[in-house]
């Protein structure tokens, strides 16, 4: 396989990756700012939403929000990093290292739906 071939494929892959996690970020924040108008704000929602676990602390902010952030951090860099994604390999398949970055998103993304979802359930 030649390099123009090679960048080709490459570019393929990452325009597909990159829509799709525009997506998810985007499901992502209209999700949690939804959650956000029926959670209850307050200093720590952990122990609302699940009474044995006491001993950690995240504030409503935090607990719908992080993921949402990381999602969107992570979809800029890949936006923004496509050429140094390029030229950076781990492994010689272009559609597993894919595949590796979309199942780490769609995790993230699973998780910050969840998370929401458990907020609006605690708030209704």
């Amino acid at each position: 396989m030649d390099f123009d071939s090679d960048s080709g494929e490459f570019s393929r892959w990452h325009n597909l990756f990159t829509f799709h996690l525009g997506v998810a970020v985007t499901l992502s924040w209209l999700t949690s700012l939804y959650a956000a108008a029926y959670a209850p704000w307050v200093r720590n929602i952990r122990p609302l939403i699940d009474p044995s676990n006491v001993g950690q602390v995240e504030s409503t902010w935090s607990y719908l929000f992080v993921f949402p952030v990381v999602l969107t951090t992570a979809w800029l860099i890949s936006i923004f990093g496509q050429n140094v994604f390029a030229k950076f390999r781990l492994l010689r398949n272009q559609a597993v290292e894919f595949g590796i970055a979309g199942a780490v998103a769609f995790v993230m993304f699973y998780l910050s739906i969840d998370r929401a979802v458990a907020a609006m359930l605690l708030g209704m």
